[in-house]
């Protein structure tokens, strides 16, 4: 089965990830939105609001090089540690849910790999979050670290060869 896409031009895609209404669970999707504040980029590179999309992701990874997701990770670290993980590294196993509503990053991994449309390069940045509780604010602690987050993926990105330049406000 192959996913249709608006722009198949497209080879690099940064993804935020993560459920705005559970406090540090949405820091993936805040940190793409300062991204997209804050700087632009190569005009092959799209940058998604994935929130909670679950498998729906899949359309963005089939025809990418490059995929770049940040998202909350349970490192099993203190809050706010950051870290990547690439490729193969990646947890990607299908595991039992209870709903599709629990549909997370492995289990997309695991149907891009069975479907072959997963990208060459696949590279999580993440950071361990303090509290999933219900909340639209972020801890403290994670608001205080979202900016090494976002600045592990930008050198990422320029380590994959895209342009990124910052924008003048």
């Amino acid at each position: 089965m192959k996913f249709w896409r608006k722009n198949s031009a497209l080879s690099t895609a940064l993804i935020g990830i993560g459920n705005i209404l559970l406090s540090d669970e949405g820091v993936g999707v805040h940190a793409v939105n300062a991204i997209k504040q804050r700087y632009t980029f190569s005009p092959h590179v799209e940058i998604i609001d994935g929130g909670t999309m679950g498998l729906d992701l899949l359309s963005y990874f089939e025809g990418r090089d490059k995929v770049l997701i940040l998202d909350a990770v349970d490192f099993g670290e203190p809050p706010g540690h950051t870290g990547i993980i690439e490729n193969n590294d990646i947890p990607s196993a299908l595991d039992p849910k209870f709903s599709v509503h629990h549909i997370g990053l492995s289990d997309v991994l695991f149907a891009a790999k069975l479907m072959d449309i997963k990208p060459a390069e696949v590279c999580l940045v993440g950071i361990q979050p303090k509290s999933l509780d219900v909340g639209l604010d972020m801890t403290d602690e994670i608001n205080g670290k979202i900016d090494k987050l976002i600045d592990l993926s930008i050198s990422k990105l320029k380590e994959w060869g895209i342009n990124v330049s910052r924008r003048t406000i």
